[in-house]
């Protein structure tokens, strides 16, 4: 009997040209790799077993810090009994308990969940359901669906069609039709360096009564936006902007979608944005931290009153012609019961809550520090935004500037100019001055080298 060879992972490949890297230059990063073989708590270690402090929680999502013996323990105990089962047309019982605990986490219109893998594809699954739900109900001439500028929805698409940031549009042409976008809700000329929601551009939620105008109000479906911008440079809401697209949604009989890939599970010291901002949409899609990044999983949470209007009808019939061959994995529903399990014992949403404060302070004391243009932070989110460098490349400083932290053991991701800030929930002041001490450190190494 031949014996299995033991595993080792840490131990790079010897070539790297075979893997084609998302949202990455890969002859960039092949000539010069950043590698990670290992994470506990706060910290990456790399293959020379030096730590690297994650101030980005892996993807915005390690919520709960790397390595968590729970989540471990319900994957492997998920593993033993039952590999894989689908949900289409049979069950298990790991997801129901997942949706079970999940509904009973989330604000209480959300009494059910369809679950999926990934972000994007919670989203796609809530524009589906939306115009889906608009013609259940005989409304089906309500089909626009409208995005806002400078959001970002993911890579399917319907979720590239209802973004708005360029870089994730430009390289698709053939985009869904019947799509349109408020304006963003970002000027640095009256809002640079607010701390949480800025006091200016509440009237800029009024420009969906324009577009209402445009299209007629029978015609449109759905709004989708993230509650706080993230991938686009942590773009916090104005203060009553949240609220007032609320009322004009209520006003004209249109669904009102939040994208909390980012802000949902503890980002913002609740489960979900819309307890932190007192504001209650149709529909709430997850992912990242809902199984602490370990396995994937997206989750899109409806409310009794939507999910109602698909149950009826002949009972053989399949309610909603939409899914996925890992919807309800049982390894992402034990990590996402495990991942729960941590939040309440280890006080995840106290403890965000009870740290945010001092995350404030300590990002805005890089106002004044070279090239910083804004900052922006809600929650445990933060972005510090650069100038342009040159325009033949100008998110220069900001790449340069990642770069030299995860050489001195620090990894802050930057997007554009932006220096996003999105660390595990656990983190303590400690973590916090280190990772703002090193990246005013490296700010004022960028001035002498490219200032």
């Amino acid at each position: 009997m031949t014996s299995v060879p033991p595993y080792d992972f840490s131990v790079t490949t010897n070539s790297l040209e075979e893997l084609w890297m998302p949202f990455t230059p890969n002859r960039q990063f092949k000539n010069a790799p950043r590698m990670v073989v290992s994470a506990d708590g706060m910290y990456y270690k790399d293959q020379d077993g030096k730590e690297i402090l994650d101030c980005t929680a892996g993807l915005w999502a390690v919520n709960v810090g790397h390595n968590k013996k729970r989540i471990k323990d319900a994957i492997t105990a998920q593993l033993n009994v039952l590999d894989y089962a689908p949900c289409f047309n049979m069950g298990h019982p790991t997801a129901f308990k997942a949706a079970s605990r999940l509904t009973a986490s989330f604000p209480a219109p959300f009494n059910h969940v369809f679950l999926s893998n990934s972000g994007s594809e919670g989203v796609d699954t809530a524009l589906k359901i939306a115009l889906a739900y608009q013609r259940v109900r005989g409304k089906g001439t309500k089909r626009v669906l409208i995005g806002r500028e400078r959001s970002y929805h993911g890579v399917g698409f319907g979720g590239i069609s209802v973004a708005g940031v360029p870089y994730v549009r430009t390289s698709f042409s053939q985009l869904l039709p019947l799509v349109d976008h408020m304006p963003h809700t970002h000027d640095i000329t009256h809002n640079a360096f607010s701390k949480g929601e800025p006091a200016w551009g509440v009237h800029l939620a009024d420009e969906l009564e324009r577009i209402v105008t445009l299209h007629d109000a029978s015609n449109i479906a759905a709004v989708i936006v993230e509650p706080v911008a993230g991938a686009p440079g942590v773009l916090p809401p104005p203060q009553g902007y949240l609220k007032r697209l609320r009322e004009i949604c209520t006003k004209h009989d249109i669904l009102l979608i939040f994208d909390e890939v980012v802000t949902a599970f503890g980002r913002l010291g609740h489960m979900s944005a819309a307890t932190y901002f007192d504001v209650m949409p149709d529909m709430i899609v997850t992912a990242k931290g809902l199984t602490n990044a370990t396995i994937p999983m997206g989750a899109t949470f409806v409310t009794d009153e939507i999910y109602n209007v698909f149950m009826q009808g002949d009972e053989k019939s399949t309610e909603f012609m939409h899914g996925y061959t890992y919807s309800g994995h049982p390894l992402a529903c034990a990590a996402a019961i495990a991942t729960l399990d941590i939040f309440e014992e280890e006080n995840i949403l106290a403890r965000a809550r009870d740290i945010s404060p001092y995350f404030e302070q300590k990002v805005h004391e890089l106002k004044g520090f070279p090239f910083v243009t804004d900052i922006r932070n809600c929650g445990l989110l933060a972005a510090v935004q650069l100038e342009d460098w040159k325009p033949e490349d100008p998110c220069k400083i900001g790449r340069e500037v990642s770069f030299e932290l995860f050489r001195r053991g620090v990894f802050i991701r930057f997007n554009g100019a932006n220096m996003i800030v999105s660390p595990p929930l656990i983190m303590t002041k400690d973590h916090i001055d280190k990772m703002f001490g090193e990246l005013g450190d490296v700010l004022h190494w960028a001035k002498k080298n490219f200032g």
